[in-house]
């Protein structure tokens, strides 16, 4: 066998079609050994194949092309090992994110849920210290833990004086992007760190409604809550606001959660 072949060979020996090779090519991820000046045909090494099956399994597993060539890259096994290892590990998360979303159309079809209960509430002005960013629909997930990660980090051993939450734009809902903040709320002895700031949100009335399980099904009690608030013309402006009282934080049983779920009024 020689020890280079043809594109054409090189791809049914490992299962990488001509078209793909030849992406591969263009973007620097799998390049041949060698190209003819004059005809412009590719030639791979036999000694790429093993490298050719690994990119294979890697591209099945979805990992971007980008991830790819960095797990190649990579000056030893333990960065290759982590780089892997993360990549796996957003795929256990995408899974329990389909699992969710399964149980969630399980529970529609079925029309099981909890009673939705509401109440309307004043709440009072409330010191906190908070992350705000303008934030695509999206990236809403991944910004929601990492700015309540760095909140975390910033309150340190520090008594909080009420459960997490978070306000959100209309717009994030309407157009797929608009502002949302997080915040903890805090004695008035925290201060600003890093993203955070040290705020006071005025006080203001709401509609309630809690939320129980997965944050993937509140939808169905921002149904119940704004259809009960749209009946009666009780809807004012500002953002709706979230209260985290039972969240990941205090169980891994995401049954147990509980979200307040408060619509201005």
């Amino acid at each position: 066998m020689p020890a280079t072949v043809t594109i054409g060979d090189f791809s049914r020996i490992t299962h990488l079609s001509v078209k793909t090779l030849r992406h591969y090519h263009r973007v620097q991820l799998l390049e041949p050994s060698e190209v003819n000046a004059d005809t412009g045909y590719r030639y791979y090494s036999l000694g790429q194949v093993p490298t050719a099956h690994a990119i294979r399994r890697y591209r099945d597993l979805g990992m971007p092309i980008d991830d790819v060539r960095a797990v190649l890259a990579a000056p030893d096994e333990a960065t290759r090992d982590a780089l892997i290892g993360a990549h796996l590990h957003r795929l256990q998360d995408q899974l329990a994110e389909t699992q969710a979303a399964v149980a969630s159309l399980r529970a529609l079809l079925s029309g099981s849920g909890h009673p939705v209960e509401i109440e309307r509430r004043s709440v009072s002005a409330t010191t906190v210290l908070a992350i705000t960013d303008v934030v695509d629909r999206a990236d809403l997930g991944a910004w929601w833990a990492d700015s309540f990660a760095e909140l975390r980090r910033a309150v340190g051993v520090r008594s909080l004086t009420g459960p997490a939450g978070g306000l959100f734009d209309s717009q994030l809902f309407t157009d797929e992007r608009g502002e949302c903040m997080v915040f903890l709320p805090v004695d008035r002895a925290a201060s600003s760190v890093g993203r955070t700031q040290l705020l006071q949100l005025p006080s203001a009335d709401y509609t309630v409604a809690v939320h129980h399980g997965s944050h993937q099904d509140a939808d169905r009690t921002y149904g119940a809550l704004g259809s009960y608030v749209a009946e009666r013309g009780l809807g004012g402006d500002g953002p709706v606001r979230e209260h985290y009282l039972v969240g990941a934080p205090e169980t891994p049983d995401i049954e147990a959660w509980r979200t307040e779920i408060c619509w201005p009024l």
